[in-house]
Formats: C-alpha cells, structure tokens, sequence
C-alpha cells in the first residue's frame, strides 16, 4: 500500500486549504468528504434508509441530501447522531481504505475530520494536524457553513479535543493568522512538508522491497 499521510483538523481548521496546497504540487488527495457524499448521493440505498428514518425535511428542493439541514438535526441529539454514523461510517470506511490500497502514488493526503475519532490512524504512516484556536474555529466555521453557532459548537464537543488531537499529530500546521497573512507561510510550510514526505515514502517503499 502507498505511504499514506493522514490530515485531520477540527472544523472550520482549514484542512481543504491545505490539501488544496499539496493537491497543487502533484500529491495524490483521498478525502473522506468526497465518500461521505457518494455514499448517500441521490438514488443510493444509503439515502433511501436516511429519508425513510428522518422524513422529507432532510431533502434540497432537487431531492438530494440537504446536509446542513442534517447537521441541524443529528447534532443536537446524540441519539440521532449515533444511528447516522452507525448507518454511514462502515461504507465510508470500506471505500476509502479500498482506495488506499488500491493507490499507486508515491504518497496520498488522506483527509480525515475524524481520523481520530473514527480510530482510523491506524492506517497511516503519519499523521498531519491542522491547528487552530478554539475561538478562530468556531467564528470561521459559523460563517462557511451558515450555521448556528450553538450547531457548531456541538460539533466542535463531539470532535476530540485540541489537545489529544495534537497528542496524536508527527507534523502540525497552524492556522489562526487571517487568510491574506497565513496562506504564504503555509505554502512554504506545505512545500517543505511535501519535500519530507516524498523522502519518507521512498525510504518506505526501499525497506518494503528489502523484506
């Protein structure tokens, strides 16, 4: 299996930006984000199951998953939530360690928001935490995603906290300097981040080839 670098965050951390850099100097992007859409996308069994237990008020106007309107809901009852995952984490996680394996790359970004949560690290090579202050977090995430602050807050609470996320992380990105400031350093930090990793992964492959 390719050398994989798994890159998680909190909400509203910035982890598209920052796989949207590495994206940019050729790596391999595998992201979580994108499976948990195709499993539950219009016409899927997923989202029939979805429909049938919470109703049509989860639904956009062209009968697809209304995903704001779901957060809304799963993340102010814990119950609720518990039987989404339940319904949707295996599929998601059956498709994204098949794509693992089946990559060719030198090395992927595999971007997970609950790569830890999930108990997902397994399967890295290592680990790449977004960092961010609590506050700059919640007032970002708030503002992307249209939501209410109360919402976002729940999801922050049922996320691990800043600091186990940090006890788990080989490499750390902060993200708390406004986007105009930040987005140079972080380029550079990416660059010599990639750099790195292409290293490791060829260091990986050369030990595999030996055993």
């Amino acid at each position: 299996m390719t050398y994989v670098v798994g890159l998680t965050g909190g909400i509203g951390s910035g982890k598209t930006t920052i796989s949207d850099l590495f994206a940019e100097l050729g790596v391999e992007i595998i992201d979580a984000d994108i499976f948990a859409r195709q499993v539950v996308e219009k016409g899927s069994p997923l989202l029939e199951k979805i429909i049938e237990h919470f109703g049509q008020q989860i639904l956009t106007a062209e009968k697809e998953l209304d995903r704001t309107a779901l957060r809304q809901i799963v993340f102010n009852d814990e119950a609720e939530k518990t039987w989404l995952n339940n319904l949707v984490h295996p599929a998601i996680r059956e498709a994204m360690v098949k794509k693992l394996q089946e990559s060719t790359a030198c090395y992927v970004i595999w971007v997970v928001p609950l790569l830890i949560e999930n108990k997902l690290t397994e399967f890295c090579d290592r680990v790449l935490v977004v960092d961010v202050l609590p506050e700059i977090q919640l007032e970002r995430a708030t503002k992307r995603d249209k939501s209410k602050e109360e919402t976002i807050k729940n999801i922050m609470a049922a996320q691990v906290s800043r600091d186990e996320r940090l006890s788990y992380a080989d490499d750390v990105i902060e993200n708390n300097l406004p986007f105009e400031l930040g987005l140079p350093l972080i380029k550079e930090h990416v660059k010599a981040l990639h750099h790195k990793y292409s290293i490791l992964a060829k260091k990986e492959k050369e030990c595999q080839k030996l055993s």
